[in-house]
């Protein structure tokens, strides 16, 4: 038997494919960057066709990378941007519209509409958004699937037909890649993802009927919900020479969480992409924030959930890419080290990322982007270190909030993810949050995540516990930075957010 694993990770700027052997070591990797979509201010998509087509490249490239054919491959793992949407005709697969990404806002009027009651379930008067949270974890927000897909089912015509006569079929991008991978054979998905809609019931862990009825989305549109280590269904014969067994789907940041072997209740990760994603691992227990962070499922494996709670910042590597693409301040991200560190503070500069909102523990879906503080003395170094320490601040109101819902009792923060290359930043958020940071060796540790989960189920490991002892740390980045500094700082950053909020 073979034990190379390939892992699928759909990401929300790029799509890449990774081998990884027996021991959770890269073999190969290929990357294709992903266009963006900006039809109108706040809202984002992404070309489902694109998303395809990508996928089954980096896969073939992934493999002759790595010196492989396909008959080595025992498992695949597929990882994903999560809540982003897509509906697609089940007879031909065909998406009836561009997926909306999980960033988008459009539904902002629609959630709102929401929590002031504008719906009435039959029978009852509610408070939504708090019968919302007392169900799924989360908050009526734009970020989750629910009211993209009641805007799709609204906007596109004789979409809302076609889903009551059973024509239609909804998913997120793991669901949609397994639908394409075993050419419609299987609409499935797994806890970890159902569980970003808004439709998801986690106590249950079932597809909830009063959310199905206040968002207005029929039952057939949804797919199976199975654990993350699962069989998902093999891969078409013509796709890769053979059939793959597809063997786990998880979300990218609950992914991340596996990969980082944070197993036990109170380890924490962090990972920085076009976002940053914080998540505590609560064991068995559900905790319910008081703070505006969200309770959820972190993995299922054989029936057993555990859960999480999670910090969402919406802009986190995609600040970085707009000073880059958009303002032409550099060339390169990894320039933005040297240009932070070369300066003897921010001079009172700030960037609030709020380009799609504010998310946790704002919730500011309509907030914009703003910078505050400058002045003549004000050049590029400085714009770029504020939007690198705007990650920093973000990931402290997290955790703050996460303290204040006595949820944590961390000595460290694991992370991951393409930002946590620069040195500077790491120890800057080190300083900030007053809490050693420990990088990963393998930093991508989403696709190691659903790696590691595949292997699970094939049988390449044989426990969390043999997981656990496969992590690495890079390095480890102590705190060194007067508090009273640092205080100074982050009161700083409050008082712009203060500014962005109005």
């Amino acid at each position: 038997m073979t034990h190379f694993l390939l892992a699928i990770d759909q990401g929300t700027t790029s799509t890449r494919a990774m081998i990884f052997n027996h021991l959770g070591q890269p073999i190969s990797i290929y990357q294709l960057a992903l266009k963006q979509y900006f039809p109108q201010p706040g809202w984002v998509e992404h070309d489902p066709e694109e998303i395809w087509q990508a996928t089954l490249t980096c896969c073939r490239q992934a493999v002759q990378k790595a010196n492989l054919v396909f008959n080595d491959i025992c498992a695949i793992g597929i990882t994903n941007q999560r809540e982003t949407t897509i509906i697609w005709d089940k007879a031909t697969g065909e998406p009836i519209h561009r997926a909306i990404v999980w960033q988008d806002r459009r539904t902002a009027e629609f959630c709102q509409q929401l929590s002031q009651a504008g719906y009435e379930l039959p029978n009852e008067s509610p408070n939504y958004e708090s019968k919302i949270q007392l169900k799924t974890g989360l908050l009526l927000d734009p970020y989750f699937s629910a009211s993209k897909i009641h805007w799709l089912l609204e906007t596109i015509p004789h979409a809302r037909e076609r889903a009551e006569r059973g024509e239609l079929a909804f998913g997120t991008i793991d669901c949609f890649l397994l639908w394409r991978l075993t050419r419609g054979a299987q609409h499935i998905t797994d806890a970890t993802n159902a569980a970003r809609t808004l439709l998801y019931n986690i106590h249950t862990q079932e597809w909830d009927k009063e959310l199905l009825d206040l968002f207005k989305i029929p039952r057939s549109l949804l797919p199976q919900v199975q654990d993350n280590t699962a069989h998902f269904g093999l891969t078409h014969s013509s796709l890769f020479g053979k059939e793959i067994p597809i063997l786990a789907m998880a979300g990218d940041q609950q992914a991340a969480l596996v990969g980082q072997a944070c197993f036990q209740p109170g380890m924490i990760k962090s990972t920085y992409g076009t976002g940053a994603f914080l998540i505590l691992n609560t064991g068995q227990k559900a905790v319910a924030s008081q703070n505006r962070l969200l309770t959820t499922i972190a993995y299922r494996l054989n029936g057993v959930t555990t859960y999480g709670i999670e910090g969402s910042i919406f802009s986190a590597g995609s600040s970085i890419q707009w000073l880059r693409d958009k303002l032409c301040l550099f060339k390169e991200a990894g320039e933005t080290e040297n240009l932070a560190a070369n300066l003897q503070d921010n001079g009172g500069v700030y960037l609030v990322p709020a380009f799609t909102g504010l998310g946790a523990p704002y919730w500011a879906p309509n907030a914009r982007g703003s910078i505050e503080g400058l002045t003549r003395d004000s050049e590029r170094a400085h714009v770029a270190r504020a939007a690198l320490e705007a990650v920093a601040y973000q990931t402290r109101d997290l955790l703050d909030a996460m303290m204040a819902d006595g949820a944590i009792q961390t000595i460290d923060i694991r992370v991951d993810g393409g930002m946590v290359v620069n040195n500077w930043l790491m120890q800057f958020l080190a300083d900030m949050l007053q809490l050693p940071v420990e990088r990963a060796v393998v930093n991508e540790t989403t696709a190691l995540g659903v790696a590691y989960l595949a292997g699970l189920q094939a049988g390449v490991f044989t426990s969390l516990e043999q997981i656990s002892k496969l992590w690495q740390c890079n390095r480890r980045f102590e705190p060194r930075m007067n508090k009273d500094r640092v205080n100074k700082l982050y009161q700083g950053w409050l008082a712009a957010v203060k500014c962005v909020l109005g």
